[in-house]
């Protein structure tokens, strides 16, 4: 007898968790009510299946600005990384072009032209030893 009483309480607990489970596994989901509370919140029940599915354009918008952010991001890195490039070319150039500059100055010298002249003997040029005269026009 006492079997027969185990037997029903078993089959009873079999059909109730059957119920329960098959409640719990149909699509249809108890209505979302209009508060957000922050239990709900915290809770999950704020991703149901109903909830999600009203809010899809939403949510896809959210993602196509996230997207276009990191798209944004990365490119003014990569910018960025090209405008450091360039910035140093720009200083070496300049410091080329000094060092150019420094160069002819120093070779273009009176005192190194001078040097040049009695150094080398097939010039015709030699240093005037008067200075140069001036010639005033009347009139002018």
């Amino acid at each position: 007898m006492e079997k027969e009483e185990e037997n029903k309480d078993h089959k009873e607990e079999q059909i109730s968790l059957k119920e329960v489970l098959m409640e719990r596994a149909t699509e249809d989901e108890a209505p979302a009510s209009a508060k957000f509370t922050l239990k709900k919140v915290l809770g999950g029940d704020i991703l149901s299946t109903e909830t999600l599915r009203n809010q899809i354009w939403v949510i896809l918008l959210v993602v196509v600005f996230m997207i276009a952010y990191i798209a944004n991001r990365y490119s003014i890195q990569k910018d960025l990384l090209e405008i450091d490039r360039l910035n140093t070319r720009l200083q070496d150039a300049k410091y080329k072009a000094l060092s150019s500059s420094s160069k002819l100055t120093e070779i273009s010298r009176e005192s190194h032209v001078l040097d040049m002249l009695k150094d080398n003997k097939d010039s015709v040029l030699k240093i005037p030893s008067q200075p140069p005269y001036i010639i005033n026009v009347p009139g002018e």
